[in-house]
């Protein structure tokens, strides 16, 4: 059987057998695998701390006929333990991994990857707010994915200038003419935000109000779940 190596980050594990565990890895450059960790559940395992969710570890696998098969792991990013140590950046972590495996359910992407690598360590080094951290994450996820929001010019028509009526389902900001009656309006401290959060432009995001974070974290969370096509079942621990 094909023996290879790979980088990777545990998105989720699950239960096998009284020893063994289902390992569900998004890796560098074989997408999304699950393979079988044997033996990592027992007090002896070598490898069994370095395949918990949010780790990042040099793996090798030997191909399998419906799962593959992990022998070696080497950490890379020892992010779980920082991460669950604080309750904001676990649920934070959660959402990160959730919205990746899904991302991800038809094919892998680098970019991808590196992306949720940076977001996980950046939570575990506590750069940012967990929050802002999050929020940064999923747009620019959800822009990797094909659905990049606007927060300038109309999502609908392309006319230039601010807007203040956000629409989630036709891509974020929308002139009068476009925005359906009743449409939602965001203060320009939002919509900056927004933006800012998008870009990386972290001085302007850490400066913001508590208001103005949270009033931007449920345009977030209900944009990236419009356009995945269900919800996130982690989002709702969040706290905002």
């Amino acid at each position: 059987m094909p023996v290879y190596r790979d980088e990777a980050v545990v998105l989720r594990t699950h239960k096998l057998g009284e020893a063994d565990r289902i390992v569900t890895l998004l890796t560098r450059t074989h997408g999304k695998v699950r393979a079988v960790a044997k033996g990592v559940r027992r007090t002896g395992s070598k490898f069994g701390a370095r395949l918990e969710p949010f780790m990042v570890a040099d793996v090798q696998l030997y191909e399998g006929r419906s799962l593959d098969i992990i022998t070696q792991a080497e950490s890379l990013g020892s992010y779980g333990a920082l991460i669950t140590a604080d309750y904001d950046s676990y649920t934070a972590a959660s959402v990160m991994v959730e919205t990746a495996d899904k991302l991800t359910e038809s094919e892998g992407s680098l970019q991808q990857y590196l992306l949720l690598v940076g977001a996980l360590r950046s939570l575990s080094r506590r750069e940012h707010g967990p929050s802002l951290t999050l929020d940064s994450y999923l747009l620019r996820a959800v822009s990797m994915a094909g659905w990049a929001p606007s927060f300038q010019d109309c999502a609908r028509c392309g006319a230039v200038g601010d807007h203040s009526a956000v629409v989630v389902q036709l891509g974020g900001v929308v002139c009068d003419d476009c925005a359906a009656p009743g449409s939602p309006r965001l203060d320009v401290a939002t919509i900056t935000l927004l933006s800012a959060l998008l870009t990386g432009d972290w001085e302007h995001a850490q400066s913001a109000p508590a208001k103005t974070q949270a009033q931007a974290g449920g345009i977030v969370a209900a944009y990236t779940q419009w356009h995945l096509g269900r919800g996130l079942r982690s989002l709702e621990h969040v706290a905002r």
